[in-house]
């Protein structure tokens, strides 16, 4: 963040229109973003659930960033705008307070005479960049990352403090790969034989797309043949994974510790909320949403929101119902051969009449 934005310019910036209330400031400095509840008077906030409409008459901040519909119950200056949520994370972009590092290669780091590194790009210390690596313009490495012999990193990209990204992988243009996660790491492939295990060396990549964001500790195996794709603009959240030729469609999203076994395809503008899991060698249409703790077994052919498994309830309740799921089989066993007697009697019935 530079330079304060007045109230005029973060309207402009956020494509809002800016309804001062009486004594308010158009030129008034905002210093940041709070919740409504926490918002100091120099601050703005936001309001795009009804959940917490109850906060908005009693907030301190400057202003507030909300739609028509509520504009009329603001107390403080309104900033109205279509689409609040979206308009915050815009906002979210100004106030940003990561660090930026200056350009250059930080004495400590080591780079590799054939690897090409972009002369505005930065490597912190304790940074690994490996043989014919290719960094490009503006990228952030951050300290003791590792780039591959191979790999390429895009245009605007950042991997922060111990990100590794192996040999042979593709991540395109402004992405962000957070602390820990792991790109490339073989995908998990064993051939049994003479009961032990025979390693498939894995001879594909990973190739990531622009604008992906990973999240921490998460993992992108590779390829065993070919590459594992992740498409344009997919978000993953912290401790995913992705298993070898996995194909992830453009925009799709992951929620943390979700996983998708090997070659399985999740398509465009897909969810997977929380622990979600996709079985190998399926496939998930285009707009599916997964929801939370769901294992998705078998392809999924049309878009529409899925899920598995039991809520949770009371101890003593949950385990009544664990030992009449184990009965289940028997029970419907026992109904079918009811069914059979009923149809059996109602059909001697009628032939007696």
């Amino acid at each position: 963040m530079t330079a304060k934005p007045t109230l005029t310019q973060l309207a402009q910036q956020l494509g809002a229109e800016l309804r001062l209330v009486p004594g308010a400031d158009a030129d008034q400095s905002v210093s940041g973003l709070s919740t409504l509840q926490d918002a100091e008077p120099d601050q703005a906030s936001f309001l795009a659930s009804a959940n917490y409409r109850r906060f908005l008459s009693g907030t301190r901040a400057c202003a507030v960033l909300l739609s028509e519909e509520l504009a009329g119950e603001c107390p403080v200056t309104a900033l109205v705008v279509d689409d609040p949520y979206h308009a915050f994370a815009c906002a979210t972009a100004i106030f940003d307070i990561a660090p930026r590092p200056a350009p250059g290669i930080h004495p400590a780091a080591t780079v590799h005479p054939d690897a090409e590194v972009d002369a505005s790009a930065s490597i912190a210390a304790g940074a690994v960049i490996e043989a014919f690596a290719r960094i490009g313009a503006g990228v952030r490495v951050g300290a003791n990352c590792v780039v591959g012999e191979c790999s390429e990193i895009g245009a605007g990209s950042r991997l922060y403090a111990g990100a590794v990204v192996y040999h042979g992988c593709t991540i395109g243009r402004d992405c962000v790969i957070h602390s820990q996660a792991v790109i490339g790491a073989d995908g998990f492939g064993f051939a049994p034989h003479r009961r032990q295990w025979t390693k498939i060396h894995q001879l594909g990549g990973v190739e990531i797309g622009d604008e992906v964001e990973i999240g921490a500790c998460s993992c992108i195996d590779r390829g065993a043949l070919g590459n594992t794709v992740i498409g344009r603009g997919v978000k993953i959240d912290n401790q995913v994974q992705i298993a070898h030729n996995v194909r992830i469609g453009d925009y799709s999203a992951m929620a943390a510790c979700s996983a998708v076994a090997g070659s399985a395809t999740i398509g465009k503008h897909c969810t997977l909320a929380g622990g979600a899991g996709v079985i190998g060698h399926i496939s998930v249409a285009d707009g599916s949403h997964i929801t939370a703790r769901t294992l998705v077994t078998k392809s999924i052919d049309s878009t529409g929101s899925y899920s598995s498994g039991t809520p949770f309830s009371d101890s003593r309740s949950w385990r009544r119902n664990a030992v009449r799921y184990g009965q289940l089989d028997q029970m419907a066993r026992r109904l079918k051969e009811l069914e059979k007697r009923l149809e059996s009697l109602v059909h001697r019935e009628g032939t007696e009449d």
